[in-house]
């Protein structure tokens, strides 16, 4: 199995670098591995270490994390906020979606108003209820998703659509369409939201 964790050692600092197109199963794998190794290295030092690379989701950052300090008593951070941000949903797009034209919408969407995209679309406010943003790719919209949200509207099974806050009835992703119960399901914040391909359904994370 070819190797997807590169160990460096800085002044003050463990660089643990995850190559871009690693599985996450292998992931673990090695890196359990390269932590038993860390131990022989470390002794009684207590140098923090820095993941970086690949983009992770929040439960598989704990996951790593977990593993690590499992071994080992150190600090352990990420190169890769939890949070939505526009450098970890640029990050996300190259890494986990096909590369595509973005337009950047300044402002929120009022009921009644309407976006339409051939590629990704990043709303820069609120989406109302009433208002719709519909986008061949990506939709990620850095307010409050309220209104109703069509990602990969062309069929792109790959689209994601992202939201600061969740507060939505209805999410679509290319034909696949999940309705919210808000007797059921929480208020989402920083939303993650995909297909899971071997379900055929959205996920929201």
């Amino acid at each position: 199995m070819k190797s997807c964790i590169n160990v460096s050692q800085k002044s003050n600092l463990v660089l643990i670098k995850i190559s871009n197109d690693a599985h996450f199963e292998d992931l673990v794998v090695q890196m359990r591995k390269k932590v038993v190794q860390l131990k022989k290295i470390y002794k009684n030092e207590k140098t923090p270490i820095m993941v970086t690379g690949k983009v992770l989701k929040n439960k598989e950052m704990d996951e790593i994390e977990a593993i690590i300090k499992e071994k080992l008593d150190v600090e352990v951070d990420f190169d890769m906020p939890k949070e939505l941000g526009l450098s970890n949903i640029k990050r996300a797009f190259i890494q986990e979606i096909s590369i595509s034209e973005t337009r950047f919408h300044r402002g929120s969407l009022r009921s009644g108003q309407k976006i339409e995209e051939e590629g990704s679309v990043v709303i820069l406010g609120d989406v109302n209820s009433g208002a719709e943003v519909v986008a061949a790719d990506n939709i990620v919209v850095l307010g409050a998703l309220r209104g109703l949200a069509h990602a990969g509207a062309k069929g792109n099974v790959n689209a994601i659509v992202a939201a600061g806050k969740l507060d939505t009835v209805q999410i679509r992703i290319a034909n696949i369409v999940k309705e919210i119960d808000r007797d059921e399901e929480p208020l989402h914040r920083q939303s993650y939201i995909f297909i899971d391909k071997e379900k055929n359904e959205i996920i929201i994370e």
